[in-house]
């Protein structure tokens, strides 16, 4: 399930682009989803996105006319044919020397996965083509020519399970979560997910 799409059909949260939007001069975003009109949706004063597919990223920027000082590729990378050539895209870009790339994907280790592995089950979004882990994501960042970043983990949060839910069936999705992110604390590899950073 899309999590914005989540949020936003009940009301609650907002898109990424929104929360950057209330930090950021201006927000610039990049979605391939059909819903997108061709000449773009603005979300806020300074946010807009476009239809438009980040692997063609250099055409883009040229027809903007912009140089961003950060690219935000928030639970993506997981959904692409090719995470490397991915990364690589980005060096490629003379103009993008220089600028922060944060990313945010779900953790192949992660503690749910874990669980419900005993039970011969794996939890992925079926679009997910590749879920990374911290030594692939250090591998595929290594063979890209990144020469230092940050991995940073993110920690489970039941939302669907929550909003869903009512009485005690909430209740054991709050007490779960909690205990899931007790020991996603104490062992981050297990964390359920992480984000990136570094520099093109």
């Amino acid at each position: 399930m899309d999590e914005t799409a989540f949020f936003k059909k009940r009301g609650k949260g907002s898109w990424l682009h929104e929360e950057i939007a209330k930090v950021a001069v201006q927000v610039v975003g990049l979605d391939t989803a059909g819903i997108v009109p061709e000449d773009g949706v603005a979300i806020a004063d300074n946010a807009i996105i476009h239809r438009g597919n980040i692997l063609e990223l250099a055409d883009f920027l040229h027809k903007i006319g912009r140089i961003p000082e950060v690219i935000v590729a928030g639970e993506l990378i997981e959904h692409l044919d090719n995470p490397l050539a991915f990364l690589k895209s980005f060096k490629d870009i003379s103009i993008l020397n220089g600028s922060e790339l944060l990313l945010s994907t779900p953790n192949a280790t992660a503690l749910h996965n874990c669980l419900v592995a005993v039970a011969n089950c794996e939890s992925t979004h079926p679009d997910h083509l590749c879920i990374l882990s911290f030594k692939t994501i250090s591998t595929l960042l290594s063979r890209a020519g990144y020469s230092s970043w940050t991995i940073t983990p993110y920690y489970s949060d039941f939302i669907e399970m929550k909003e869903r839910n009512s009485g005690a069936s909430r209740s054991a999705a709050v007490i779960g979560e909690k205990i899931v992110n007790i020991f996603e604390r104490i062992f981050p590899l297990l964390s359920f997910g992480f984000i990136i950073k570094t520099i093109i």
